[in-house]
């Protein structure tokens, strides 16, 4: 399946997530729950992670209301 133009999704943790977002974690766990933001993926019993896509997709969405508003 290689060379098929599929990428494999990039999985991101949390520190990672804030560092992109610049949101703390607390902002961004009362988002999900605000139903604004996606919620993580299960990686194990004790970790999770999100899709980079799903980061990149709310960082533009952000951009586009902000340039909206202003």
């Amino acid at each position: 399946m290689k060379g098929l133009g599929m990428t494999t999704p990039t999985i991101i943790r949390l520190p990672q997530v804030k560092l992109r977002t610049g949101l703390s974690r607390s902002t961004i766990y009362a988002l999900i729950k605000a139903g604004q933001f996606r919620a993580p993926i299960s990686l194990g019993a004790r970790a999770v992670g999100w899709l980079e896509s799903d980061i990149a997709e709310f960082i533009e969405s952000r951009v586009k209301a902000s340039r909206k508003a202003g």
